[in-house]
Formats: C-alpha cells, sequence, structure tokens
C-alpha cells in the first residue's frame, strides 16, 4: 500500500515487482507483499529509494467520448491516460465512465481515497444528464425510486427527472438528469433502458 501510495504502481503492479525481486528493504530483497512498514525508509525499487508519498491530490478531469477509463488496453483503444497532459502523477480515477460516455471524472494519486469514494457507503452520489431516445414520462421514472431489477440484477434507488425543454415537451427524444449513490457497471445505460 505504501508504495502504491508513493506512485510506483498499482497493488498488483507492486505484487509483480515483490514476486521479481525488484523490490528491497534495507538491500534486502523482499520476497512477500505481505511485509508491514511503518515508512518508506530503507525501501528501494530497482535499486533506487522510494520517496514518501506526494500530499493527496484530486484532479477535475472531463472526459472527453472515445477513450476507455483503464491504464492500458489490450486491444489497443485509447484510454484516459492518453488523453492527459504530460507530467501529471500516477493517478487513478474514481470509478468509471463508458467509453463512449463524456463528463466529469476525478482522478486522485490516492488509491485508497478512490476506493473509499468509490464505495456507495460514503454517501458520495453521482449525477449523468442522460440523452434518452424513446418515450418516457416522469411517473415511468418515478417508480425507479424504489430500485428496480433488470436481466437479475437489482439496482438500488435512484432519482431521476426529465429535464424540462425550453419550448414544452420533447417528445421521443428527452434529457433526463440521473442521480444515484450506487454505481453498477452500466447502471444508468441499463436502468434507463428498461424503462
Amino acid at each position: 500500500k505504501l508504495l502504491a501510495r508513493a506512485g510506483v504502481g498499482s497493488r498488483r503492479d507492486i505484487e509483480r515487482m515483490i514476486a521479481e525481486g525488484r523490490v528491497a528493504l534495507n538491500a534486502q530483497v523482499l520476497e512477500t507483499p505481505a511485509t508491514i512498514l511503518k515508512s518508506l525508509e530503507g525501501v528501494t525499487v530497482d535499486g533506487k529509494p522510494v520517496a514518501e508519498a506526494d500530499v493527496t491530490r484530486i484532479f477535475l478531469f472531463h472526459k472527453p467520448s472515445g477513450f476507455l477509463t483503464a491504464a492500458r488496453d489490450p486491444g489497443g483503444r485509447p484510454t484516459i491516460y492518453d488523453a492527459l497532459p504530460q507530467g501529471l502523477p500516477r493517478l487513478v480515477p474514481v470509478g468509471r465512465l463508458d467509453m463512449n460516455t463524456e463528463g466529469l471524472l476525478l482522478l486522485t494519486n490516492d488509491g485508497e481515497l478512490a476506493r473509499a469514494l468509490e464505495q456507495p457507503s460514503s454517501g458520495v452520489v453521482r449525477v449523468y444528464r442522460v440523452r434518452a431516445r424513446g418515450r418516457v414520462t416522469q411517473a415511468d421514472l418515478d417508480k425507479l425510486q424504489d430500485g428496480v431489477t433488470v436481466d437479475g440484477v437489482r439496482y438500488g434507488p435512484l432519482e431521476a427527472k426529465i429535464d424540462k425543454a425550453k419550448d414544452g415537451p420533447s417528445g421521443a427524444n428527452v434529457w433526463i438528469t440521473v442521480t444515484i449513490a450506487e454505481g453498477k457497471n452500466r447502471e444508468v445505460r441499463k436502468v434507463l433502458k428498461s424503462v
């Protein structure tokens, strides 16, 4: 955890580095990731000392459509890291946005903070503005306040409101503001498609 927090890599990356014998403490190669450290004093990776973690920082990023929220893609598709400016510290996203979704994405240099914010128990809500093609009424959306089951998956309660068009109802092409606290994979798309 300390090495990940210091920006050396993800926890999985660091486990691999330890298995490869690349991490040492006071010149002794670590043999297991289950080593309890109070600080990074005396810790080296590939023979280079590791500096203590930087202060926790949060970045606001407008994720464009067409980028995966992932560190790398075996298929070679572009990721958010391809769209970020050079010279930033190692950053992890707080949650995910689908490849074809654009909008605000929080990034942080503190993986534990990211995980804490992603947990529904944190109470942090996510707000989405969604374009829906199809007939939907506010009464349909109000039923989602009690949660819904779609294809055998139970989704918790969410709030969905049709955005009022300046010139009145917009028929089969509406904008909806959705507020959720859960954030399961493709939850907004699946739940609205069910409506």
